[in-house]
């Protein structure tokens, strides 16, 4: 179960606070944390959370090299294809990693769409509006905030859309 420990504040938790968002955080150790594929759900089933409820952050790229982010739930794949066409691009690509953290300031497993360096348009999957409470990245490895999903996307002006690829 998740520990209750002092948290240094980051970009994520300040802007929250700034705006009135109200959060939870959850903490896990991230020191041996394996970024293979599936440690978002590890993730979620350690702190007791819902994996469907659990938001990981993708940024992606559109052909004129602007950004856009997507936030899905850790069991999902992204569609590049939906989320394209719920943004008004005609395609998107992964960002490569190499960019992440000089795009948003965030490292791969701390990546939030709150506290980016720009506030890029943002979609969320329309799954959030399921639950009462989603998990987002904090801002770093090992830290997980608890949000209210229609507070978060009025706060970062996202767009709730259909991006996660159709079980098969």
């Amino acid at each position: 179960m998740a520990r209750k420990q002092k948290v240094s504040k980051t970009n994520a938790m300040r802007e929250l606070e700034q705006g009135g968002v109200a959060y939870r955080t959850l903490c896990y150790d991230a020191n041996n944390e394996d970024l293979s594929t599936g440690v978002g759900v590890r993730i979620a089933e350690f702190l007791g959370e819902d994996p469907h409820a659990a938001f990981k952050t993708l940024v992606t790229t559109t052909p004129s090299g602007n950004c856009v982010v997507c936030c899905i739930p850790v069991v999902c794949e992204l569609d590049l294809k939906k989320a394209a066409v719920a943004a008004g691009e005609k395609n998107l690509a992964m960002l490569p990693m190499k960019d992440l953290e000089t795009t948003t300031g965030y490292v791969r497993g701390g990546c939030s769409p709150v506290g980016m360096k720009k506030q890029f348009p943002t979609l969320l999957d329309e799954t959030a509006q399921l639950f009462d409470e989603i998990g987002i990245s904090g801002g770093k490895r090992g830290l997980s905030l608890q949000v209210h999903p229609e507070k978060l996307a009025h706060f970062i002006h996202a767009t709730f859309a259909d991006i996660t690829r159709d079980e098969e």
